[in-house]
């Protein structure tokens, strides 16, 4: 699991979203943010992550990857061309028996986003 997300952060950060589709199942949901409607299935899973790399975004994780049972917690920071603009964010990960990613949920709102018309701590 930890490695899984570790590929996680280089695909994206090489722009990779095949790569990053690899991880998930081919009925896999992500969330992101938690709140918004899911994306279901690899397509739908594909068209998120190339949009989301389009922006140009890296990503940075803040601290150990924490595994339980069936699921990974890991921190990180998105970061923007915009040195000025950063979002924190929690990410979960749970895992199929086969190693895929089956969900994923992004945990970050208003609060945390850094740079986009008002502080974070506003």
């Amino acid at each position: 699991m930890v490695r899984a997300v570790e590929t996680y952060v280089a695909a994206f950060d090489a722009g990779d979203p095949d790569m990053v589709v690899g991880l998930f199942a081919p009925d896999a949901t992500v969330e992101d943010p938690v709140g918004t409607p899911p994306h279901v299935g690899h397509a739908a899973i594909r068209t998120f992550y190339a949009n989301s790399m389009k922006t140009g975004a890296k990503l940075k994780l803040e601290g150990p990857v924490r595994v339980a049972v069936d699921t990974a917690a890991f921190a990180f920071h998105v970061t923007f061309a915009d040195p000025n603009m950063r979002v924190d964010v929690i990410d979960l990960f749970r895992f199929g028996d086969d190693g895929k990613v089956v969900s994923m949920k992004a945990f970050f709102g208003p609060t945390n986003m850094i740079g986009f018309g008002r502080p974070a701590d506003a």
